[in-house]
């Protein structure tokens, strides 16, 4: 049954997996070939948000399985961390693109917010059932959609921050900026620098919180920053 939010009985992550299937909450869901919603360890004390899926996550159904996706694999095994163990997912769920002129190809289109905002029920239950210690921003999209559309990666970036949903946050590039840099120097600079904030994020999941856990209350988080980013 389409439905435009996350139904209260979805109470598990396959439950609510299940739900998103039927999303009709915006217009995205037309044209994309089905929901891609995260995956990973349940139970994650380290998740990660990206903007959206692209044409073979779209394909697959799995988030972060494309190139951008392989660069990051990469980055999370030099940054110690084991995939499997953290959880992947994007604030919009369906493949938003547009068609490069004169062939078949699918181009990446950026989601406007009212499609950001629509999906944003969605990750809140996701965050709420996860619950995990700390959240990493992947890309601007993902920081405009935690912090507000103040928050700009270049000033946020390098910072422990205390995003709405009462965790340590941290916000970093997006590995598909990474791949866009045509020069290899500095490809390889910008991929140290990416594996550098992993890492850092990760030596912050593994420190106790004030907090022990997010409550099991209603999935509400606050829409201000507690400590929001300057803008550039």
């Amino acid at each position: 049954m389409p439905t435009a939010r996350p139904p209260e009985d979805a109470t598990t992550l396959d439950a609510l997996r299940r739900a998103a299937a039927s999303c009709t909450g915006c217009d995205l869901y037309k044209r994309a070939t089905q929901t891609v919603f995260g995956e990973g360890n349940p139970h994650a004390s380290l998740m990660l948000l990206g903007e959206q899926p692209g044409h073979e996550e779209d394909l697959a159904g799995r988030p972060f399985v494309g190139p951008a996706g392989r660069l990051l694999d990469k980055a999370l095994v030099q940054a110690g961390l084991d995939r499997r163990q953290v959880y992947v997912t994007n604030i919009v769920k369906h493949f938003k693109w547009k068609a490069k002129e004169g062939g078949k190809r699918r181009i990446h289109e950026k989601p406007g917010r009212n499609e950001v905002e629509a999906c944003r029920p969605w990750f809140d239950k996701e965050f709420w059932l996860v619950q995990p210690e700390v959240l990493v921003c992947l890309g601007a999209t993902a920081a405009a959609a935690v912090f507000g559309p103040a928050a700009r990666v270049g000033t946020s970036r390098g910072r422990e921050l205390s995003s709405p949903q009462g965790v340590r946050a941290f916000v970093t590039v997006h590995p598909s900026a990474i791949l866009r840099i045509p020069k290899d120097a500095e490809r390889a600079a910008e991929m140290r620098r990416f594996v550098a904030d992993l890492r850092r994020a990760a030596l912050a999941a593994r420190r106790p919180s004030r907090a022990t856990r997010v409550s099991r209350g209603p999935a509400t988080p606050r829409r201000g920053p507690s400590r929001a980013p300057s803008r550039d």
